[in-house]
């Protein structure tokens, strides 16, 4: 066996204290006996003579593991048999599927090879077979970046399990990598597991090419430090027996190596990958058919785990889609009739989806020539009695800047759907962030109030288009819904919504206007006014965005702005008045109170959860609506020690440079809730670019209980 390593191979090896030693994973039915691993000094800090000294271990090591299998075999065959009887659901034979609650799942590739593709089916699959879901895409910010690199890194992640899954958890426990360097990539990201298991493409360790060569001897070593199982497997090889080009058919192998080791369902997959094709020749189906059950066929002879992951059956039926998807059909249900956008990451495929389907139900999609045009498009025919939706992110909210003032000024109704990316300017157009907050609620010249709202989950896409319409009409404002880039292209499987025609309000009233209404005939109480459309007769007026009166006449006159700034700010009071304060998860008072919005509803649940599990007084609450706030904040909090936002945003760390009390940026909601309660609230901040991690967060709840709780002043 020896004789066969090529330079540079590292497998079983690692460094400690200059000193070579080798290393074998235990599986984890053994662990109880034989340990996490098995390892030994080679006694060496010659990295060649270690290369030659670790077979002789490793043999030994195997031999052992058999042992032990064998042994734990022969006593557990009665075992299993009894609890088959009784119905216990961890019961297996000892080479049949080891029944687990949930995995997490990575498929990484050179952008262009269809990890993402996979991992989308992957998820919609096991979705469908009644599994709780999440899933993460992971997209190169550049659009062709170099192969073979770290940068280069495209894929998903698939968190799935027996029970419900809200969010994507802390580290991967198999990964399927078609190079060694976007393997590294996740490796340094701290993305897999100690003991994850890697199904490698097989040739980079034999590539002739003396540069892939080094760069996968020195990726091997450096993810050496961890305890990864390393399974190489040809995607390539096997692949071009089926099609020519590789890139076109490893990806569809590699999600028949996952079907066969998670026992997914065939039939579904078939569906789906017929679904994706549809519009492709039959041939490309059958091709990608062919591929799947190839790598079924290869993982049957060569691995020798399979893990099983029981599906629980709904009472009510259910769907499988994706936040932007969710979006789009809640647009739909919603009866909006116009969808007006410029294409921009990650909100482009809101109008795809939209695309495919709208026209049946009498509305269309216009691309505009830029996110100007579209904003302008859509407050026109806003104007014109249509309901109106544009769709964008951050840098796309900076250019529409001014018409949605407008839009507020003349007190037109306007849905804008803000997927988030990261800033400043263009920033990370393929990242997840939460930093268009503060940007969406004063983001305007002079005083422009407006409706600010950010679903929690996959589901609540759905329906915050439908609520963003309904407010937007009732209230003639601008509501805008913040989703991100984390609930954009994250699949997930949510209760099928009973559809209701009051969602779709009826036409606007277009009966002639009563003899003396003015344009702008405010109530003032409420701040509200009768609209009035193009057409309606005895409505002729004139729209201006500049300061006006009630006649709709430019007015500089203190009086009249005055009274247009108040009757604009009290219809939100107005609305404030019908929602409820947020539910407190948890119990309604401890010592601290973490407090999200948006996407990271989940993470944050997991992580409290952590934390009440271990007897801490830890409870959290997720804020929809940001603007205007929901009311019971300031007394919510005073029933807590600490409270704490976590954001995926920037904040100055205390400490750092410069940083003090004077000077320290806050998380965007913090600032927002600082502002608004006059409560000294913290928080912990990240942005990563990728969603925050169950497991973070709950570090950074102790870090934050610890003080209070060994008797120190925070």
């Amino acid at each position: 066996m020896s004789g066969t390593q090529l330079s540079g191979d590292t497998r079983y090896l690692f460094r400690r204290d200059k000193t070579w030693w080798v290393k074998l994973a235990v599986p984890r039915q053994l662990r109880d006996s034989l340990g996490y691993d098995l390892r030994r000094s080679l006694r060496t800090r010659d990295l060649n003579e270690a290369r030659q000294a670790r077979w002789e271990a490793i043999e030994e090591f195997r031999s052992k593991i058999d042992k032990a299998k064998a042994a734990q075999a022969a006593a557990s065959s009665g075992a299993a048999a009894t609890a088959a009887v009784e119905g216990d659901d961890v019961a297996r034979s000892a080479d049949g599927p080891q029944r687990i609650g949930e995995h997490i799942v990575e498929i990484v590739s050179d952008s262009g090879e269809g990890a993402q593709k996979c991992g989308q089916i992957m998820g919609l699959v096991s979705g469908k077979m009644g599994n709780g879901v999440w899933t993460v895409e992971i997209i190169p910010a550049e659009i062709e970046p170099p192969h073979h690199t770290v940068t280069s890194t495209s894929g998903n992640i698939i968190r799935f399990g027996k029970d419900k899954i809200t969010n994507w958890g802390d580290q991967s426990k198999l990964a399927i990598a078609f190079n060694d360097q976007v393997l590294l990539s996740r490796h340094r990201l701290d993305s897999l597991r100690d003991d994850c298991i890697v199904l490698l493409e097989a040739a980079w360790e034999k590539s002739e090419d003396e540069e892939l060569k080094r760069m996968y001897d020195e990726a091997m070593e450096e993810m050496s430090s961890k305890n990864y199982r390393f399974v190489l497997v040809p995607y390539e090889e096997e692949a071009l027996k089926i099609v020519d080009n590789p890139n076109h058919g490893k990806n569809m192998f590699a999600l028949g190596i996952l079907a066969e080791i998670y026992q997914r369902d065939l039939s579904i997959i078939e569906r789906q990958i017929a679904h994706i094709f549809r519009f492709k020749p039959a041939k490309v189906t059958e091709k990608n058919i062919e591929l799947v059950k190839s790598g079924i066929k290869w993982a049957q002879e060569n691995l020798d785990f399979r893990f099983h992951i029981e599906s629980k059956p709904f009472d009510e039926e259910r769907i499988v889609m994706n936040g932007n998807q969710a979006a789009a059909l809640g647009a739909i249900a919603a009866g909006i009739e116009l969808c007006a956008m410029y294409p921009i990451t990650p909100a482009t495929s809101v109008s795809h989806e939209l695309a495919e389907v709208i026209e049946n139900y009498g509305g269309i999609v216009h691309q505009s020539e830029d996110e100007i045009a579209a904003a302008g498009v859509a407050i026109g025919a806003s104007y014109a009695g249509k309901v109106a939706l544009t769709v964008t992110s951050g840098p796309g909210m900076a250019l529409k800047t001014e018409f949605l003032a407008l839009a507020i000024m003349i007190e037109v109704p306007l849905v804008v759907l803000d997927v988030q990316r990261g800033g400043p300017s263009t920033g990370l157009p393929t990242k997840v962030e939460q930093s268009d907050l503060l940007s969406s609620i004063y983001g305007q010249p002079g005083d422009a109030p407006r409706v600010v709202m950010a679903p929690r989950t996959l589901e609540e896409c759905f329906h915050a288009m439908v609520t963003a319409r309904r407010i937007a009409e009732t209230f003639r404002t601008v509501v805008i819904v913040l989703t991100d880039a984390n609930l954009a292209t994250g699949v997930g499987q949510f209760t099928r919504p009973e559809l209701d025609v009051r969602w779709q309000q009826g036409a606007v009233d277009q009966s002639p206007v009563p003899e003396g209404l003015r344009p702008y005939d405010w109530d003032l109480e409420t701040g509200l006014s009768k609209r009035i459309i193009p057409g309606m007769p005895g409505g002729q007026h004139t729209v201006t965005g500049l300061a006006h009166d009630e006649e709709s006449l430019v007015s500089y006159h203190p009086s009249s702005n005055e009274l247009g700034m108040k009757m604009r700010s009290r219809k939100l009071a107005v609305f404030q008045s019908t929602l409820m304060p947020p539910e407190i998860y948890g119990d309604p008072e401890g010592d601290l109170l973490v407090v999200g919005w948006g996407s990271t509803q989940g993470a944050i649940v997991d992580a409290v959860d952590r934390a009440r599990a271990e007897g801490h007084k830890v409870s959290t609450c997720q804020l929809t609506f940001l603007s205007p706030l929901e009311p019971g904040l300031k007394e919510i909090f005073s029933r807590f020690g600490k409270v704490m936002t976590v954001e995926i945003n920037y904040s100055d760390t205390p400490g750092d440079p410069y940083i003090n009390e004077d000077s320290r940026r806050y998380g965007q909601l913090a600032w927002l809730l600082r502002a608004h309660t006059l409560v000294d609230i913290d928080c912990w901040t990240s942005c990563p670019g990728q969603p925050l991690r169950p497991r973070d967060i709950y570090h950074n709840i102790m870090a934050k209980l610890e003080p209070s709780e060994k008797g120190v002043a925070a």
